[in-house]
């Protein structure tokens, strides 16, 4: 073999930085489709699924470049392809996803497959010509190749950790997948000097190429006017009304705000849980709240407005998404509106029992929701936070089968005393897909939360059970909510 070995520490560092890498572009790769196709299980299947995919490529394909052509030229030239593949992952995903957008599982395949494979099918390549460079001796293949393999996966645990709990809470995704990039440009350029093989032309030239892409793409800007760490979110304005604002989250609008006039909700299904919030109590009474995710706060807002005097709660998992909320929708908290951030699985624990006359489910989206937050044992918790005659009113969006929305139906049936479903007129008994309002109370509901208009359809609680006929409730360890959701 040609050349020299490159040492212990340095074969570990350069399989560490490499495989890590991989793992950061994975994590940071959901982030970067989720505007265009969504976010939801099929979607993140996707990306892992074709990342491990380069993984296996690079590593078989690695292996045999490094047998036919000199590692120590190779090397740099890896990394920094893998750096400026990394680079061009955000134009790339920008690029075809504006064209594939709301094309689903298909879309989110095709896009990860352009802009995903590539970088880490060159990146994976690395350590098997760190390892043709390192092994000298047969006799320690077993120890090269396992220590190897070993500092490969801590890089990995290295940048999934590092990506989980510092990239993607503190660092656009953009700014990040180029810094890494230029990382990796950095320490090609550094062994290609330091080697003296000859790559260090070539691998200034692809840093160049590099440093233009991500130049051209900051120039261009992001489809969010912020990154939470959650979600891609913007704010966008309406031509019709001034103070009219509707929040978008990845590429669904999520909530509609009024900034002059709390009361005007927009949507159909905050019209909905509106009339459930008019009906709980007599009108002009004020209502202890409790809202299982904020989005905008429309609702939150509209029932301060209604009934002054109420107190509303909000359990809302994004904090980002809520400073957003306060700079662009003017939310504003204090003692009638209080936020908690978390998990509403973990904090609607410390809700007070017999504390609400409404709960307001608006966790969901059209296609992924929080299965955790679907299930009878987080229901039966909804039912302990509500007072004797209160209501929980949840939103669920479904198309065509209605599977969802079905499973659901029976999950509240099992705990709750009154049920009813409330959507869009449909052709026959059962309520057309879309936004679905399902009300459900220890006792019977009171028929002034149940809306009145020619285009809505209302079941009852024996038509509710017919509705949900034959589906299985959800539970803690049989939710397919995403798999039930119909696109």
């Amino acid at each position: 073999m040609r050349g020299a070995r490159t040492g212990p520490a340095v074969a570990a560092g350069l399989v560490f930085a490499a495989s890590g890498a991989v793992l950061v572009l994975e994590i940071l790769g959901i982030r970067l489709v989720a505007p265009y196709v969504g976010l939801t299980l099929e979607t993140t299947t996707a990306i892992i699924g074709t990342v491990l995919a380069g993984i296996a490529a690079g590593a078989a394909a690695g292996g045999r470049l490094a047998d036919r052509v000199d590692p120590r030229a190779l090397l740099p030239l890896l990394l920094a392809a893998g750096g400026a593949l990394a680079v061009a992952t955000v134009p790339l995903v920008r690029l075809f996803g504006t064209g594939l957008q709301g094309g689903g599982d298909a879309a989110a395949l095709l896009i990860a497959l352009i802009a995903l494979l590539p970088p880490a099918a060159v990146l994976s390549a690395v350590t098997p010509t760190v390892a043709k460079l390192e092994l000298h001796d047969l006799a320690a293949t077993g120890s090269v190749v396992g220590r190897l393999s070993a500092w490969a996966t801590a890089g990995g645990l290295a940048g999934t950790f590092v990506s989980g709990f510092v990239v993607v809470p503190l660092i656009p995704t953009d700014v990040a997948i180029f810094a890494l990039g230029a990382g990796l440009l950095a320490l090609a350029l550094a062994m290609a000097v330091a080697g003296r093989s000859g790559a260090a032309s070539p691998t200034a030239k692809v840093a160049l190429v590099a440093l233009v892409i991500a130049a051209a793409t900051l120039a261009v800007g992001a489809p969010c006017d912020a990154e939470t760490t959650y979600h891609c979110a913007r704010v966008d304005q309406d031509r019709s009304n001034p103070g009219g604002r509707t929040l978008v989250l990845e590429d669904l609008q999520h909530s509609y705000v009024d900034l002059r006039e709390p009361r005007r909700l927009v949507f159909d299904y905050t019209r909905w849980i509106g009339d459930a919030a008019d009906g709980a109590a007599p009108r002009g009474e004020p209502l202890d709240a409790l809202f299982v995710g904020g989005g905008g706060f429309t609702l939150p807002r509209y029932v301060n407005a209604t009934r002054p005097g109420s107190r509303s709660r909000v359990l809302e998992v994004d904090e980002d998404l809520v400073a957003l909320v306060r700079e662009r929708l003017g939310l504003r908290t204090g003692p009638a509106l209080r936020v908690r951030t978390g998990d509403a699985r973990v904090t609607l624990r410390d809700e007070p029992t017999r504390s609400a006359d409404l709960v307001v489910g608006d966790a969901f989206s059209g296609r992924a929701i929080p299965w955790h937050l679907a299930t009878e044992e987080f229901l039966a918790d909804v039912r302990r936070v509500l007072r004797p005659g209160g209501i929980y009113a949840l939103n669920v969006i479904d198309h065509e089968s209605l599977a969802l929305a079905r499973a659901e139906a029976a999950t509240l049936l099992k705990v709750f005393g009154d049920v009813a479903v409330v959507g869009h007129r449909g052709d026959g008994e059962e309520p057309a897909g879309g936004n679905l309002v399902m009300l459900a109370s220890p006792t019977a509901l009171p028929a002034a939360a149940l809306p009145d208009a020619r285009d809505v359809q209302v079941l009852d609680r024996a038509a509710t059970a017919r509705f949900a006929r034959g589906a299985d409730a959800l539970r803690d360890l049989d939710a397919p909510a995403d798999q039930l959701l119909t696109p």
